[in-house]
Parts: C-alpha cells; sequence; structure tokens
C-alpha cells in the first residue's frame, strides 16, 4: 500500500485510446453507501489506522483545549453578566443616595425644622442667644 500522490503525465493519445474513447462505456460507477466510504478511507485512504492511533493523543489534546476554550467563554459571559448586573445595582443606590441627600437637605432647613417642631410648642428666637461668662477667679 503507497500513500503517495500519483503524477501522470499526459502525453498525446495514440490510435488504440482514440479507439477506445469512440466505443460506448458500458460501466456506470454506482454510488457508494457513507458506510462504504469510511470503511475505504480508513483502511486504504488516506488515514490508516497505526496513523490515526498515533494522532490520538493529540486529538484528545486539542479536545481538552477546546473544552477549556469553551469553559473560558462561558465564564467570561457570566462575568459580564454579573458585573452588568451591579452596575445597575451601584446606579440605583446612587440615585436612591442622591434622593435621600437632598430629602435631608431639605429637611433639616431652618424654616422645616421651625414647622416641625411648632407642633410641639417650641417657637423660633427672635433675639439673639446671650452670652454667659463666669469668672475663673470666683470659681
Amino acid at each position: 500500500m503507497n500513500n503517495q500522490f500519483r503524477t501522470r503525465i499526459e502525453e498525446e493519445p495514440e490510435e488504440e485510446d482514440l479507439e477506445r474513447e469512440e466505443q460506448p462505456r458500458l460501466k456506470r460507477k454506482e454510488p457508494e453507501n457513507s458506510n462504504a466510504f469510511f470503511r475505504k478511507l480508513f483502511t486504504e485512504g488516506v488515514v490508516s489506522k497505526e496513523a490515526a492511533t498515533e494522532m490520538l493523543p493529540f486529538l484528545i489534546f486539542l479536545s481538552v483545549l477546546c473544552m477549556l476554550y469553551i469553559a473560558n467563554s462561558h465564564t467570561a459571559v457570566k462575568n459580564v453578566r454579573n458585573i452588568d448586573k451591579l452596575n445597575k445595582e451601584v446606579k440605583e443606590l446612587s440615585w436612591e443616595y442622591k434622593s435621600l441627600k437632598a430629602d435631608l437637605m431639605f429637611k433639616s432647613k431652618l424654616t422645616e425644622v421651625a414647622k416641625k417642631v411648632d407642633t410641639l410648642g417650641i417657637k423660633e428666637l427672635t433675639e439673639p442667644p446671650k452670652k454667659i461668662v463666669i469668672n475663673s477667679n470666683e470659681y
């Protein structure tokens, strides 16, 4: 069994070849089924059983690399989705912080505080507070 390509040098057809070409061809090639194709491929053709068994460790290595590549892409997609989810959560928390800060600033204004404590009977000072001075000698 020889697995080399053969090159044929085309020459001018001889008279015998011309007579053969003129005769009608009676043989028709019947289509081969798929099992015969693969059997022929591995027994007679391009890949022999020995070559296939020699390539087996390399094919296993390639399949492991493919599985790692697929797992890596799944992990990357999962991380991207998680990052998007966390970004949305950060934006929502930022909006909530800003709205609560604005509410606190509004409620801590002097007029708003005066309105809230007016119900308790506490009123806003109209005169400035008095300063209490203690002499250190008397104490």
